[in-house]
């Protein structure tokens, strides 16, 4: 497992790196759009749909984001009122959604209709995908301080479960995840961005982090946030794991060697890219 597992990475990054930092950025919201079709595919299959309409529907949510994306560019990028509404949509539909899918858990998810949690995942995949390719339009710096948040809160959560975790957080869905993992998570993110509020103040990059934004707005907000945001990324671990365990899978799919599914790469981006978005533009 190993030698994919390293392959399958040194791969990814061969793609995504050169895109994140090229200067048209329509190279990298098309190699990330391919994943983010790769995802939805992978969600109609973790729920119940047959393979070629799985992969009908995946492609038909790609095209239509390179349409909204390239084709009618004034749509999201002129008109602020709608982007800050399709924010606050999905925060709305994670927020009450995982409070719900936490509260019932393995029990009632595949009691809801097929039809609902089919397009409500698809919904929020595409404005995941909407909200990362408009963080890299803001600039590269503002991105990673969104994708160091999450990678920062699961390694600390990583270490910190296994350093102190006994009472578990969400047992029936992730044995694995502890309070002490969570709590160190939300530690080490603050820590990197206080960091992060250094650097921007010092060096001149292409953008101010999403810390520094918030933090120009009120440094209360800047905690809180982060704080939230840090939460959220662990809940958007837990739902795909209920989801997972609902379908009784492993992995969301095979299509990266020694990674498992594009899902089980980006779940807790999901919740974090669109919320992150709401936080500086709402």
């Amino acid at each position: 497992m190993l030698i994919p597992r390293i392959m399958t990475a040194v791969v990814l990054l061969a793609l995504l790196l050169p895109a994140l930092f090229a200067s048209n950025s329509s190279y990298f919201a098309a190699i990330t759009l391919a994943l983010i079709t790769a995802g939805c595919w992978e969600w109609g299959r973790l729920n119940q749909l047959s393979f070629v309409p799985a992969t009908l529907v995946g492609l038909c949510v790609g095209l239509g984001l390179a349409y909204v994306w390239w084709l009618s560019p004034d749509l999201l990028r002129t008109h602020a009122d709608v982007t800050r509404g399709l924010w606050l949509l999905a925060a709305t539909m994670w927020v009450l959604g995982s409070a719900w899918m936490m509260r019932f858990g393995l029990s009632k998810w595949l009691h809801i209709n097929a039809a609902l949690r089919l397009v409500a995942g698809w919904l929020l995949i595409a404005l995941t995908w909407l909200a990362m390719a408009s963080a890299h339009n803001i600039g590269v710096n503002f991105l990673l301080s969104l994708f160091l948040l999450v990678w920062v809160a699961d390694v600390a959560a990583y270490f910190g479960g296994r350093a102190w975790g006994k009472r578990k957080l969400a047992a029936a869905i992730s044995p694995g995840k502890t309070w002490a993992g969570a709590i160190t998570g939300v530690v080490a993110v603050m820590a990197v961005a206080i960091t992060w509020l250094w650097v921007d103040a010092v060096w001149a990059l292409d953008s101010p982090s999403m810390y520094t934004l918030l933090w120009q707005r009120s440094p209360a907000l800047m905690v809180i946030g982060v704080v939230w945001l840090t939460c959220m990324a662990v809940v958007g671990d837990l739902v795909e794991s209920l989801v997972k365990r609902c379908a009784g899978v492993k992995d969301s799919s095979g299509l990266l060697p020694g990674h498992g599914g594009v899902l089980d790469r980006v779940d807790a981006l999901l919740p974090v890219l669109p919320l992150g978005m709401m936080l500086v533009t709402v």
